[in-house]
């Protein structure tokens, strides 16, 4: 194994830079502002899509890192939580080490450019709107389905059904941590709370968002534990349900919609 003469190879340069580099500016540009349109502008991101990356790390968090306050231009400004910061604070030394480490290994592999550009297409990437990382709370086996029971927190729970030959693919176990994966066009709104259903998940909060698109609307509804779930309905009927901020709504999203993936 040779030694490089390079310094750092291409693919370095780029790697801070990511999607999750983007992320952590982001929250950075928040905790400064007290605003996420001004973060976003500062960095060239739509304001949706700041919200997006937002909603998303939230989910996909133990803990709330961002919060929303009333007033605000766009009806509410946003802060990190105590425990947002110290995420920040953790990852960015994270990135400072792992830095010094990629340099390293160019410095010293001659083909680690190769190698390197090869691993990072394992990183999973989806087109799910919905992400959220949970506990399974239980594993109940049956001749050919299983049900799985996924703790989201905020005491919000999912139930999954998958095939038997994906629960044992997956290895899932109680207590274990596992992803849940649904697509906003899979999640049916409501705005009648006690309305009977075949849904098995009935995800109930707050109105926070109605994106109106040229036929279908995004509404973002918050669950009580900071989590927020996406749905994409008609604009017919956000109308008709009077979809808007504020409103209470639930999200109805059936079992089968819903997707697991486990860290390998």
């Amino acid at each position: 194994m040779a030694a490089s003469t390079s310094a750092t190879p291409s693919s370095l340069a780029g790697f801070s830079r990511g999607r999750r580099w983007d992320h952590l500016e982001l929250l950075e540009r928040i905790d400064g502002s007290g605003s996420i349109s001004t973060a976003a502008s500062a960095m060239g991101m739509s304001y949706k899509a700041a919200w997006q990356a937002v909603e998303a790390m939230n989910n996909l968090s133990e803990q709330p890192l961002v919060e929303r306050h009333a007033g605000g231009r766009h009806g509410g400004g946003t802060t990190l939580t105590e425990y947002g910061r110290r995420v920040v604070g953790a990852y960015r030394r994270l990135e400072t080490e792992r830095e010094k480490v990629l340099a390293h290994l160019g410095r010293i592999m001659d083909d680690f450019d190769q190698y390197y550009q090869l691993i990072r297409r394992f990183d999973m990437k989806t087109s799910a709107r919905n992400q959220f990382l949970g506990k399974v709370k239980s594993v109940k086996h049956g001749p050919i389905n299983a049900e799985v029971i996924l703790d989201i927190g905020g005491g919000d729970t999912l139930a999954a059904i998958v095939t038997q030959d994906s629960a044992e693919h997956l290895s899932l176990t109680a207590s274990m941590e596992a992803y849940a994966l649904v697509k906003a066009p899979w999640v049916i709104v409501t705005t009648d709370e006690k309305m009977k259903t075949s849904a098995r998940n009935r995800l109930c909060g707050t109105v926070v968002r109605c994106h109106e698109g040229a036929i279908n609307s995004e509404v973002v509804i918050e669950l009580p534990g900071g989590k927020m779930v996406v749905a994409m309905v008609t604009n017919d009927a956000v109308k008709d349900l009077g979809l808007k901020e504020g409103v209470r709504a639930c999200a109805l999203i059936k079992a089968s919609h819903v997707i697991l993936a486990v860290n390998a």
